[in-house]
């Protein structure tokens, strides 16, 4: 096991990471009956698909020298109303630093490799913007 999800009420879970013992609290979203109080379910997909795409160049660039420091991601999900489902989630990974064209085709490709996107639905669309500042 990975994880234990609690229900705590009132449309609310907190996740522990058995490994770490950290926590993650899920409330539903308010247009869905939700507080938003917290992340949502379909906002911690979104949001692991940024961080995923971040952990994967980091990868890259600790073995190729590449320095990403301070790299972000901004992360927008949209939603499909019939059947509800994430229809979109948008990702604009954005660089700081200086990177020539070399590092910037291997921090691409290592982006739209991450583990998650892999794992996703090939009809859930996925509009991935690089930005180097």
């Amino acid at each position: 096991m990975i994880s234990k999800v609690k229900y705590k009420g009132d449309l609310r879970t907190e996740a522990v990471h058995l490994g770490s013992g950290s926590a993650i609290v899920t409330d539903a979203p308010v247009d869905n009956q939700g507080k938003g109080e917290a992340f949502s379910p379909t906002d911690l997909v979104a949001t692991a698909l940024g961080s995923c795409m971040l952990t994967i160049m980091g990868i890259v660039a600790k073995r190729d020298g590449i320095d990403i420091e301070d790299a972000t991601a901004e992360v927008e999900k949209i939603m499909s109303k019939s059947p509800r489902r994430i229809g979109e989630i948008k990702v604009r990974l954005i660089f700081k630093g200086p990177l020539n064209d070399i590092e910037r085709g291997k921090l691409e490709r290592a982006a739209r490799t991450c583990p998650v996107s892999g794992s996703l639905h090939d009809e859930l669309k996925e509009t991935i913007e690089f930005v180097y500042e």
